[in-house]
């Protein structure tokens, strides 16, 4: 058992008005993490999601630039077969815009969670590990290197391709 919480990236971020979407975890795709590998088991987030827990929404793990909470209803999360998904509701402040634009950019790294494991949470094969069950504490738009490789951040628009790409233009002008 892990008392220290630990934090690994996940593989998906969509912006859509001022929500972000996506997958802060997938369930069987390996990570190198220092030396060992690790994989998360379906199933691994259920424990977490049950009951009345209040899980935040943070930019680079930071308490201080929150996003959104389960509490409020302002952060979403369930467990499908692909991972964890997630829908943040992003609030009008500074690190909230910031998030928005550097998202509808492509700048950002992806998505990351952050968890303590309980006991007999996890299995050990050597130098593999599998979660089996995590207590999650929080997941992160993170803006640099997420610790799994296959983490894509894209922005998604309302507006055709060409129509964003003229408006972009006309504001430089």
């Amino acid at each position: 058992m892990s008392a220290t919480i630990e934090r690994r990236a996940g593989v998906e971020l969509r912006a859509s008005g001022r929500k972000l979407e996506g997958y802060a975890a997938v369930f069987g795709e390996e990570a190198r993490i220092a030396d060992f590998t690790e994989i998360i088991i379906q199933g691994a987030f259920r424990g977490s999601l049950g009951g009345n827990p209040d899980i935040l929404a943070l930019f680079d793990h930071d308490p201080k630039q929150l996003l959104g909470r389960t509490k409020s209803g302002t952060l979403k999360l369930s467990e499908d077969t692909r991972g964890l998904s997630f829908e943040i509701q992003v609030p009008d402040t500074q690190t909230g815009r910031d998030v928005l634009a550097l998202a509808e950019r492509g700048d950002l790294g992806g998505m990351s969670f952050g968890f303590t494991v309980p006991r007999d949470g996890e299995r050990w094969q050597g130098q593999r590990r599998e979660l089996r069950a995590v207590t999650l504490h929080e997941i992160s738009v993170v803006s640099a290197w997420p610790a799994y490789d296959g983490t894509i951040v894209k922005a998604r628009s309302k507006m055709p391709p060409r129509l964003a790409a003229a408006l972009r233009f006309m504001e430089t002008v």
